[in-house]
């Protein structure tokens, strides 16, 4: 049986090559007698800025002769135990018969891998997407941030990949396990490095999501899968409490298996939904703000020598201020820039990203604040969703109606002081900035708890937070304001058979990875239930 090998403590100057030197002489043995090793996580240890360490969990596997050596078992303890791995559920076809291929609605992180897995599995889905090929976004996005036309459905948000295709690309996630293994692996298989699998804080980079959107979509593909481009939901077809059809902007679709993988943003989507009788409910969401730091200061706060920098590329932070209402910081972007997250014309919305060489000269990362449903003013499921537009709609306005970014500084913001309207302010945002006193595009609770929270933050980080930072907003599209109800079993709509929610836009997940998974599993409960129509190619693909 193998063996974990657990908080193997390395400083980062050492080599991932020399690791299996380390670890042998950890468990006594010449380092020729290790048959397969491979790391499950890497940390960094980041608490002397003087000494920083990388901290391994590696899988190693020994001859059972080597095993059962007495120098061996006497190393047996906490931190090296016996280990057999969890294996990824693969279910057999099920049996019952498909009328028509399943229908995957959306084509961000949870409706990809859905997809990905019943094309996987022979079931020939047909994936729609109401924006464009990510080949039109990328030039579309560009233009908008040079100051072009907004489109409705070609933006940050809309078209293939969703707006996980322009996020930061990060894939940090809260669950484990072989169903986390089995997407990061499909990540891989699309164009991220090796070493997302293992590391403690994996990012793709924005620049190369869209590449690695364009290979899923290939495979699937190639797999019997089927995309359509400029499709938008609009509508569903259900006979005595059935999915029966699909209303879309491109005709009638019939499919009685329907994953609804519409992202956090689709907002005439939830509307249409709601109209029609599909079970939502409020859920806490987190909004504020954003705040940006030059990228050099946080490098020199972090790391105290000058050889980390190269080793380790820009520096990011984490941080929290409890208080009546917990403050923390979300999607830090280290080399990065601000950008726009907008769904609608004439609302506002700012976000972060990064380039997997984190090489622009501006640190930036969200403030932000989980706001509970009973603060949101009213008891209808989409009040969540009509706050941020209204807030949205005053940061639009106040940006001189032309999508320009709310900026002050932090040191304004917290006395209070209206900035000059013509300040020139340093910031990443492309388009243009306004400045305005922020306490106009955010709730008053959430901005009385930033301005309490913003001190504590800058002293955790010895006054490098808030020195020569300024702050924009607002930042809502963190999670989803709304919850599209589901069994737990059947992970299906109650009292609407075929009809499976999934991802963040229906508020089971809150990230790429988590996403990602809550769609695989709903594809696995179509598998695991019906036939697929052709048969299975997953053989002539790496599971």
């Amino acid at each position: 049986m193998p063996l974990r090998v657990s908080n193997l403590q390395l400083p980062v100057t050492v080599p991932e090559s020399e690791l299996p030197q380390h670890l042998a002489q950890r468990l006594g043995i010449a380092p020729d007698l290790l048959t397969r090793w491979r790391i499950l996580k890497k940390s960094l240890d980041a608490r002397s800025a003087r000494d920083l360490k990388f901290v391994y969990t590696s899988l190693v596997e020994i001859p059972d002769e080597v095993l059962n050596s007495e120098a061996v078992q006497r190393r047996l303890k906490s931190d090296i135990q016996s280990f057999a791995p969890p294996t990824f559920d693969d279910p057999a076809n099920g049996q019952l018969p498909l009328q028509h291929r399943p229908v995957v609605i959306g084509s961000g992180p949870a409706g990809l891998l859905a997809g990905y897995y019943l094309a996987w599995k022979g079931y020939c889905p047909l994936i729609l997407e109401r924006g464009p090929a990510v080949k039109e976004r990328v030039p579309a996005v560009r233009d908008f941030d040079r100051g072009g036309r907004f489109d409705r459905e070609n933006n940050y948000l809309f078209g293939e990949g969703g707006a996980g295709c322009f996020s930061d690309g990060k894939l940090t996630c809260r669950l484990e396990g072989p169903d986390v293994e089995w997407v990061l692996e499909r990540f891989v298989e699309c164009g991220g490095r090796s070493s997302i699998v293992y590391e403690n804080r994996p990012h793709l980079g924005s620049n190369k999501l869209p590449m690695i959107c364009r290979n899923f979509r290939r495979k699937i593909e190639a797999l019997g899968g089927e995309y359509r481009f400029g499709c938008r939901l609009e509508g569903l077809d259900i006979r005595e409490g059935r999915v029966c059809g699909l209303q879309t902007s491109s005709g009638y679709l019939p499919t009685n298996h329907a994953i609804l993988g519409i992202g956090h943003s689709a907002r005439d989507t939830y509307q249409a939904l709601y109209d029609q009788g599909v079970p939502m409910i409020q859920k806490a969401f987190q909004l504020g703000l954003r705040i940006e730091q030059p990228q050099d200061q946080i490098n020199k706060h972090k790391y105290a020598r000058s050889e980390y920098l190269s080793l380790l590329g820009a520096a990011d932070y984490t941080l929290q201020a409890r208080g009546e209402k917990d403050v923390f910081t979300f999607c830090m972007c280290a080399g990065g820039i601000i950008i726009p997250s907008i769904s609608e014309p004439e609302m506002f919305c700012s976000n972060g990203m990064s380039n997997s060489r984190h090489d622009t000269p501006f640190a930036n990362s969200g403030v932000m604040v989980t706001l509970e449903p009973h603060e949101f003013g009213s008891n209808h499921p989409l009040a969540g969703m009509h706050l941020q537009q209204r807030y949205e709609a005053a940061a639009f306005k106040i940006g001189d109606a032309n999508y320009h970014c709310p900026i002050q500084t932090a040191k304004d913001f917290l006395k209070h002081r209206t900035p000059d309207s013509h300040a020139k302010l340093d910031c990443s945002y492309e388009r243009g900035v306004r400045p305005v006193a922020l306490d106009q595009v955010i709730p008053p609770i959430v901005a009385n708890a930033i301005r309490q929270s913003l001190p504590i933050l800058d002293h955790k980080l010895r006054g490098d937070f808030l020195k020569n930072a300024i702050l924009v907003g607002p930042e809502m599209r963190g999670s989803s304001p709304i919850r599209i109800d589901r069994t737990l079993e059947s992970r299906q709509c109650p009292n609407i058979d075929g009809l499976y929610p999934v991802g963040e836009g229906a508020g089971y997940a809150g990230g790429i990875v988590s996403a990602a998974v809550d769609g695989l599993r709903s594809a696995r409960a179509i598998v695991r239930d019906f036939a697929p129509l052709v048969q299975p190619l997953s053989h002539l693909v790496n599971s």
